[in-house]
């Protein structure tokens, strides 16, 4: 009962408010920015083969025109929230425009992309339009200074469980032991004006490995306390300003810099004004705190899926993506991949740049899935070319972390024949830290 009442005692509407203002802004910036670099014709109108999710092989990109007027949908959306006018209707068309465009290709995935995707559907449950937003301008009776609780608590929760999950990924033997991969990423920022000889040296990088770890354990509780919120706060800022230089990875550090201003509630500086009251009423509230728990328990159990599969997870990925696990590793590698016309058993080596871009083909040629996928493609385009069963293999060498060119997969299995499920891929080689 405590719990109830502390999740619905009212407060004031403005932390959400500054959350949908501070969240239009960067994903209007963002969206501008993704155009202004070429990036809609080089990840989705360029290439002749996409790698979708598992079962969203259905999601296929528009023409370059098509494309390209979605983007300007989508930043136009992103301004409409900012500004909370028709903020419900443009909430909707941001999430689904987003992660329509995150769903065309997983060789773009980023977890600053769900994380886009998971803010924006929590953002369509709250009124966060009914204060300070052109909606109130053009209809002064939608006005409400105090919500439930609840409303933007489960922000701070999304944003405690980011870090917190982060942060509990980074407790492996190469993050705190081996202080890797930073101590490969470090001496690569040593041209930098002033530390960059000190980025060179290895206690450097187990201190930020370390230091790493305890700010994203930690950080998401101290935002809770409001005696430590402000320090905080100053940590975030600068914890992800740096990130970004030494980096260079993108918005991410700005998207969480101006997300996590939700956890303030000191924003309600209007002592004066009448106190209007949200409320919550009828049979749709129920459906949304089911939505609620479903998606919180997702959220809790989805980072955990990787205990049942065998072998080391960086070197697998199986269970790697959506559990918010962030620059743990420096993974490349190598894909040369075999058609075999078994009626003949005449073998052709491929071209990989017949099919693939650059960077799908530096993506693929580290993520079983994805190596599946592509194999997939190839038996389909030479029955097309009237082979039938073609015999698609693999010979591929990936190095994790510095550990040395390894075979990934075994090149004696027929990828053609393989299916993409949840179950292990017991065609990945093992990963043996003693050979070379």
């Amino acid at each position: 009962m405590m719990v109830i009442k502390h999740l619905w005692k009212p407060v004031h509407i403005a932390p959400l408010v500054v959350l949908r203002i501070a969240f239009g802004f960067i994903m209007l910036v963002s969206t501008i920015r993704f155009v202004l670099r070429g990036w809609v014709d080089a990840f989705y109108i360029r290439p002749a083969f996409h790698f979708t999710f598992y079962g969203f092989g259905w999601v296929r990109p528009f023409g370059a025109t098509g494309m390209y007027v979605l983007f300007g949908v989508m930043a136009f959306a992103a301004l409409l929230v900012m500004l909370g006018l028709f903020y419900r209707i443009a909430m909707l068309v941001f999430f689904l425009s987003f992660t329509y465009v995150e769903l065309l290709d997983k060789t773009t995935y980023l977890n600053h992309y769900y994380f886009v995707s998971v803010m924006a559907f929590l953002m369509l449950l709250v009124p966060a339009h009914r204060y300070f937003s052109l909606d109130v301008l053009r209809k002064p009776s939608l006005k409400v200074t105090k919500i439930p609780r609840w409303m933007i608590d489960i922000f701070k929760l999304q944003l405690v469980l980011v870090y917190f999950y982060a942060g509990v990924s980074k407790l492996n033997y190469d993050w705190l032991i081996a202080a890797m991969p930073l101590k490969i990423w470090l001496p690569a920022s040593s041209h930098l004006f002033l530390i960059g000889g000190l980025l060179t040296q290895t206690w450097i990088a187990y201190v930020f490995s370390w230091f790493g770890m305890l700010f994203d354990l930690l950080i998401g509780f101290f935002l809770l306390d409001k005696r430590t919120r402000k320090p905080a706060y100053v940590m975030v800022v600068v914890f992800h300003l740096v990130t970004g230089w030494f980096f260079k990875i993108g918005m991410f550090p700005y998207i969480m810099i101006f997300v996590t201003l939700v956890f303030f509630p000191e924003w309600s500086v209007f002592q004066k004004e009448e106190e209007r009251l949200y409320k919550v009423t009828g049979p749709g509230i129920k459906f949304i705190y089911a939505i609620l728990v479903i998606h919180f328990t997702v959220q809790l159990l989805l980072p955990f899926r990787f205990l049942f599969y065998p072998g080391k997870l960086y070197w697998t990925e199986e269970g790697y993506r959506f559990s918010w696990r962030v620059m743990l590793m420096e993974k490349g590698g190598t894909a040369f991949f075999h058609v075999t016309d078994p009626a003949t058993g005449r073998t052709t080596e491929i071209n990989n740049s017949q099919y693939l871009t650059n960077f799908q083909e530096t993506m693929m040629a580290t993520q079983p899935d994805m190596i599946l996928q592509y194999a997939h493609f190839l038996a389909s385009e030479y029955q097309k070319k009237g082979i039938k069963d073609p015999v698609v293999t693999v010979q591929s060498y990936v190095t994790l972390n510095g550990s040395g060119s390894r075979s990934y997969i075994d090149p004696k299995v027929n990828l053609a024949k393989e299916e993409e499920n949840f179950k292990p891929k017991k065609w990945i080689l093992p990963f043996d830290p003693s050979s070379k």
